[in-house]
């Protein structure tokens, strides 16, 4: 671990400290890239089916979405608690915070089974309300979702030993295993989608299948590695339900925050999704999730710098260094504006792969995605930035931070304008999304002026 010298005044550290925090970072962007390479040659696949088929997939996806969103937010809330123990060598806080994450995760898969298995098509329906194509969309994602649902088990437990080992900054074992499982993922896409080696071609189905098959292999690799490799964090099956219910409600009531900011966030994505989908057709639905897809590509710099943030704050606020954490926090806030412009460029770059990928979609499909990517791109150096922002306020417990300015501007001020943009203009859908998103520079301000108040430096294992 890197200490902390004499040069605490400056903006930017030394580089012994952003090695350290790329030897965290690296890791974990490497295990996002594959996973969004692997989530790319999907999207290829399943684009040679054509726009509607393309379209299903993407609507069931984005339901599915909200499921890994609301995952990830248990596991970041866990997280939080997590680094912290583990810098303070408590075994047993670390196994508290992991039992918070596996039964908070399991909290939601009556609503899960409710959307994926007994009401999928009214609940989709929703997202293609004005689609010229809505029905023959709808198809295909009933299709895709009522499959996928199965990857609901083994993908909750997996996150929440990824996760868990990665709060560690154990950081190789998530990436090996996802190298393993995205492999399978890709293969079986080549198989059963269009049918090779004797098996028949599925289409959509066989998209869905090949991800509750890999995600299954990946589930068993991470059993294997919890049982052969015993973290710190390791509860046996019958000590997973001695849980500390003080403590438990204390995460509880931090988590909520966090949970409350996140799910915000993806529902309006959603929302805003939705509304762009009434915009057009199928190239619409095919066009706008295409270039998510390609951008997921360079926005693997947002669980980057998240992670060594709350990894390297989280320990430092654990072993009660604060002034260290303090000196930390502004030279981790300067090198995330320096990998925001970086990844901006790497960004530009990913626009030549769009014709190449995406050529068998329709031109206006094609021109949409193209659109999108460079808009994405510009916004990285803000977004990046944001991310680095939260993950020091979440670091030290302070999850109002998300919830009394990003959640809140979200409510009062985005949605409206996208209401506004919906029903009073006809702009298209990447001029609507470059209108909703300007409020980001307002919550970057907002972020920096909220971390100098310096509610976030405290030292949780003590305070809990």
């Amino acid at each position: 671990m890197y200490k902390i010298k004499n040069n605490g005044g400056k903006f930017f550290g030394p580089g012994k400290f952003y090695i350290h925090a790329l030897s965290i970072m690296v890791p974990i962007m490497l295990q996002q890239l594959i996973q969004n390479m692997v989530s790319l040659v999907d999207n290829f696949m399943v684009s040679g089916l054509g726009d509607v088929c393309m379209s299903g997939v993407n609507v069931a996806g984005q339901i599915l979405f909200i499921f890994m969103v609301y995952l990830n937010t248990i596991c970041m809330a866990g997280g939080i608690f997590m680094t912290q123990y583990f810098g303070a060598k408590d075994s047993n806080g670390m196994g508290q915070a992991f039992r918070f994450k596996v039964f908070m995760g399991f909290a939601a898969f009556v609503p899960y089974y409710l959307v994926c298995r007994v009401f999928p098509r009214q609940i989709l329906s929703l997202m293609l309300i004005g689609n010229s194509q809505a029905d023959l969309i709808l198809d295909q994602a009933v299709n895709y979702i009522g499959i996928a649902f199965f990857m609901g088990v083994p993908m909750t437990i997996s996150m929440c030993i990824a996760s868990s080992l990665r709060d560690m900054g154990r950081v190789k074992i998530p990436l090996v295993i996802t190298v393993v499982a995205t492999l399978t993922n890709t293969c079986l896409n080549w198989v059963l989608i269009y049918g090779h080696l004797g098996f028949a071609a599925y289409g959509v189905k066989g998209a869905a299948y090949a991800t509750v098959i890999a995600r299954t292999v990946e589930l068993v690799a991470f059993i294997g590695v919890y049982i052969a490799v015993k973290p710190e964090f390791k509860v046996g099956f019958i000590e997973l339900f001695r849980i500390d219910r003080k403590l438990f409600w204390t995460m509880a009531k931090k988590g909520a925050l966090v949970l409350f900011c996140e799910m915000v966030w993806v529902l309006s994505e959603t929302l805003t999704t939705a509304i762009y989908n009434g915009r057009g057709g199928a190239d619409v639905v095919s066009g706008m999730s295409c270039s998510f897809a390609v951008g997921n590509l360079f926005f693997i710099a947002f669980g980057g710098i998240y992670s060594a943030t709350g990894v390297i704050i989280g320990k430092t606020l654990g072993e009660g260094r604060l002034e260290e954490a303090r000196i930390q926090k502004k030279w981790i806030l300067s090198g995330a504006v320096v990998l925001g412009f970086i990844m901006m460029f790497v960004g530009f770059g990913t626009t030549m792969v769009v014709p190449v990928v995406f050529g068998r979609l329709s031109e206006s499909a094609v021109h949409i995605c193209r659109s999108m990517v460079i808009l994405l791109s510009i916004f990285m150096p803000i977004w990046v930035l944001m991310n680095a922002q939260q993950a020091v306020a979440r670091a030290g417990g302070d999850t109002a931070m998300g919830m009394y300015t990003d959640a809140l501007l979200t409510i009062t001020i985005m949605l409206p304008m996208l209401f506004i943009f919906a029903k009073y203009t006809t702009v298209g859908p990447v001029t609507m999304y470059l209108g909703v998103k300007l409020l980001d520079l307002v919550k970057v301000v907002i972020f920096f002026v909220w971390l100098r108040k310096e509610r976030w430096l405290k030292n949780l294992t003590v305070c809990a």
